[in-house]
């Protein structure tokens, strides 16, 4: 289901076959590219702001998780979610068996404040946005894969947007945005908000005297998924900064204007959701497409369902939650991070992937649209 406005914490469902025993520790599987990955988490404060969805608070503070390139893979790594925050996830799926707090026992593969590897303005920088009340958390194994490969990755938390978000102080934030999504103007507004989270987070890095040393600012490019993939080509257009984008399986509310946009994007979506020439949930694709006047490409991947591109893939399947996909979890993922770094690494490091040129036959359930 790719619809965002009735998009669950998780979307999960039970399968016919029993859960994974309670010892069953999920993982995310290990990055695929030869640098060992660090994290730190930053707190950031716009205080030119309101916050947008809680009035009554005079600034916007956002988390962040920035993972990097590192020096060394030894050290403790980075929790997935904190106990209550993954209560807060699951608590509205209401499945028997699973631990309300098993998100917080996740292994992850990045190296909490390891020492970042890489020359001056060294690395090229891509921002993560998550989808509609989801934590920056379920983009971990793209954003860890990434950076492995050599670039910096910014995970972004949009406060009030998902069910919770903890702050260095203690206080944890829930999703007050929630209570007016079914107003008029809502995702408008929703494009907008995140618009400006991302702007301020480029210019927090920008300006930071230690990752504003490694980050190349002139190689800066986005994606996301469901709500913060769509939003991914408004970004561009506020933010001449960002050069390439993609959308993995959002839905569009607020489409491209007729001046469109001429920097290179790509679609990632389920081809098992998609006829083409039909109506169906990508319509606002088909919309958007003709107003994409740079590079661009549409690809599909049969088997696949709406959370088959995030960590709930992989984690679900661990979990013997099933989500109703097809194809196997690990190679959904698998996939979701191939081309997702072939088009970072063709549009911000000018290295051509002929991945991205024609159908592979390493790749058969992926399906060129365009």
């Amino acid at each position: 289901m790719r619809t965002l406005a009735v998009a669950t914490a998780l979307t999960l469902t039970l399968s016919a076959a029993p859960l994974a025993s309670a010892s069953t520790t999920p993982y995310l599987p290990r990055p695929t590219g030869h640098e060992p990955v660090g994290v730190t988490t930053l707190s950031v404060v716009d205080r030119s702001r309101p916050d947008p969805w809680v009035p009554s608070v005079p600034y916007r503070e956002l988390m962040v998780s920035l993972f990097y390139p590192a020096t060394s893979a030894n050290g403790p790594t980075k929790q997935y979610m904190t106990p209550l925050e993954s209560e807060r996830n699951l608590e509205r799926e209401n499945i028997p068996g699973l631990a309300l707090d098993v998100l917080s026992t996740v292994r992850t593969n990045a190296v909490v404040d390891a020492h970042p590897a890489g020359r001056w303005h060294g690395l090229p920088l891509v921002v993560l946005s998550p989808g509609w009340t989801q934590p920056r958390a379920t983009l971990t194994a793209l954003a860890e894969d990434l950076a492995s490969r050599g670039y910096a990755v910014a995970a972004i938390d949009h406060t009030y947007e998902n069910r919770a978000t903890t702050f260095p102080d203690g206080h944890v934030t829930g999703c007050a945005a929630c209570e007016v999504d079914d107003q008029p103007g809502f995702w408008e507004k929703f494009a907008r908000v995140r618009s400006e989270d991302v702007s301020f987070v480029l210019d927090e890095l920008l300006h930071s005297k230690k990752w504003g040393a490694l980050i190349d600012p002139a190689r800066i490019g986005m994606t996301g998924h469901s709500a913060g993939g769509a939003v991914t080509t408004q970004a561009m257009l506020a933010d001449a900064r960002i050069r390439a984008g993609a959308d993995i399986d959002g839905s569009i509310h607020v489409p491209l204007p007729p001046s469109g946009l001429a920097r290179p994007f790509l679609f990632l979506g389920s081809m098992d959701d998609y006829v083409p020439g039909q109506p169906g949930p990508y319509d606002d694709w088909e919309t958007d497409w003709p107003h994409l006047t740079g590079w661009k490409r549409w690809l599909m991947v049969s088997g696949t369902v709406h959370q088959s591109f995030t960590d709930l893939g992989v984690l679900a399947a661990q979990l013997g939650v099933d989500l109703g996909a097809s194809i196997d979890a690990e190679r959904a993922l698998a996939v979701t991070r191939t081309y997702a770094s072939a088009f970072f690494d063709q549009h911000l490091r000018c290295r051509p992937r002929p991945l991205l040129a024609a159908p592979s036959p390493a790749y058969p359930e992926v399906t060129f649209i365009g």
